[in-house]
C-alpha cells in the first residue's frame, strides 16, 4: 500500500509540464489537482486546501507572483514552490520574498520533485 503523501496542486499554462509533474507525483503517492492560470489556481486552492503547491512563474492573464501572493494573503500558511525557465531570477527574488517556499529551474529532475514533497509533507 503507497503511502499517502498529501494533496498537491500544480499550476503551470503548459500542459506538457503538468502532466510530467502530475506522473511523478501520483507516482509517490499524493493526490493531485490542476490549474492553468493563476486565478484557477487561487479557485482550486480555495477548494481542495492542498499541502503544497508548484506553481509557474510566467502565465498569460494572472501570473505566478500575482497568485502567489493571493494565496498568501488567503493562507498564510500556504506552502509553494515556484517553477521557473531560465532568466526569471529577478522574479524569483520577488517570489521568496512574496512567501514561496523555494524554486525549482526547469527543466527539473524527479529527485527534485521528490525531494521537495518528502521535505514539505511532513
Amino acid at each position: 500500500m503507497e503511502t499517502q503523501q498529501g494533496k498537491v496542486l500544480i499550476c503551470d499554462d503548459s500542459l506538457l509540464v503538468r502532466k510530467k509533474l502530475r506522473d511523478i507525483l501520483t507516482g509517490i503517492g499524493c493526490e493531485v489537482f490542476e490549474a492553468q492560470n493563476g486565478t484557477e489556481a487561487v479557485e482550486v486552492y480555495q477548494k481542495s486546501r492542498p499541502d503544497l503547491v508548484f506553481m509557474d512563474i510566467v502565465m498569460p492573464g494572472t501570473d505566478g507572483l500575482e497568485a502567489l501572493k493571493k494565496l498568501r494573503a488567503f493562507d498564510a500558511e500556504a506552502k509553494v514552490i515556484m517553477l521557473s525557465s531560465l532568466g526569471t531570477s529577478d522574479k524569483l527574488i520577488q517570489a521568496l520574498k512574496y512567501g514561496a517556499e523555494d524554486f525549482i529551474q526547469k527543466p527539473y529532475t524527479v529527485e527534485q520533485i521528490t525531494q521537495i514533497v518528502a521535505k514539505i509533507a511532513k
